[in-house]
């Protein structure tokens, strides 16, 4: 069975694995980055209440960030063999996850 990029997406929140994503950002055009994928859902950032794919990017040349995206812009995900830690990426509080995980205190 061949997945989607949400199933993909799902997946790798699950496995807390760090997936590479290519995305078509408004800003630059096509990008390749390696993410922390963090949720799926409605932006408190965006007030038009879109779901968007949230991820953390690894390697962005201007640092880290979070980086939200529409399912559209999302080309192509695949699961990397690396394994994240929530506990170093996930430093807010309340956590108020749209998609249901096991990450321990980080839930």
């Amino acid at each position: 069975m061949i997945m989607g990029n949400h199933e993909i997406f799902l997946k790798a929140i699950h496995e807390k694995r760090i997936v590479k994503a290519k995305i078509n950002s408004i800003e630059k055009g096509i990008i390749v980055r390696n993410c922390v994928p963090f949720d799926f859902g409605p932006s408190r950032k965006f007030y038009d209440k879109r779901q968007r794919y949230h991820f953390y990017d690894l390697d962005s040349p201007e640092g880290v960030h979070n980086l939200s995206i529409l399912p559209e812009q999302l080309i192509e995900i695949a699961l990397t063999d690396q394994i994240f830690d929530p506990n170093k990426f996930v430093t807010w509080q309340p956590i108020n996850w749209f998609i249901k995980r096991n990450w321990s205190n980080k839930s």
